[in-house]
């Protein structure tokens, strides 16, 4: 019978070869015990989650820039930063009194009503980040036998599409737009960054409602759903 020294002798060296591999072929990238524990997908899923996070991110500051009068509705002290840390931070936050406590899909229909007098662009934002947070479970990274659903991830890419049309489309009763983003340039030119930003958004929840489908050889219920369509559908 082999010794329990005989049988971990090998194991650690395997260990280290592990760290010693991952610290030679990328060595930008500080090796955390943790990614031991992560499946390829878990990785592509991190990714995915970053992007799509920093992509946000971007959004609201074009929004703020766009849209400065928002940010004067809200309290002493806060400013594009603070809105970042709330929507983005560590710990998740869900809950704004602000708002109602509305977030994700109520949180961005708040943002359109005539009768809110806040920070549309917060509550439209908590409604973005809302949204693309409740698809990735709330978590803000992956490990294995972590779930996650690919009818969530394609959900929020189509809820992600009304939110771009609404933006685009919905005024007050003055025919003003709630909430200003693309716009022309000098010389007739349009401006379409915002739509660009929300492309890549949708696109990113998209590729990967398909790869998580995929590996699990499991069918995404597709629907029927327009970038006119101000149907949310539902995130849980």
């Amino acid at each position: 019978m082999l010794k329990p020294s005989t049988l971990l002798k090998p194991l650690l060296t395997c260990c280290f070869l592990i760290l010693l591999t991952s610290c030679t072929t990328n060595p930008n990238h500080q090796f955390r015990i943790e990614s031991l524990a992560k499946s390829e997908l878990d990785m592509v899923i991190d990714a995915h989650l970053h992007q799509t996070n920093t992509e946000a991110t971007a959004l609201l500051k074009k929004l703020y820039k766009r849209n400065p009068k928002e940010l004067k509705k809200a309290a002493p002290g806060v400013n594009a930063a603070t809105r970042v840390r709330q929507l983005f931070g560590h710990p998740r936050q869900v809950q704004f009194n602000e708002l109602g406590d509305k977030y994700a899909n109520s949180a961005l229909l708040l943002a359109f009503d005539p009768s809110f007098k806040g920070d549309r662009v917060f509550a439209y934002m908590a409604g973005v980040a809302g949204i693309l947070h409740s698809s990735y479970n709330f978590q803000d990274e992956f490990f294995m036998l972590d779930p996650i659903n690919e009818q969530k991830i394609y959900n929020s890419a189509r809820n992600l599409e009304t939110a771009s049309w609404l933006l685009n489309n919905r005024r007050d009763a003055q025919q003003r737009l709630f909430i200003v983003s693309n716009s022309y340039l000098a010389g007739g030119a349009l401006n379409l960054s915002y739509e660009r930003l929300f492309g890549k958004l949708i696109a990113s929840q998209d590729i990967l409602a398909n790869i998580i489908a995929n590996r699990n050889n499991r069918t995404i219920n597709t629907v029927l759903h327009g970038f006119a369509s101000t149907t949310l559908l539902p995130l849980y």
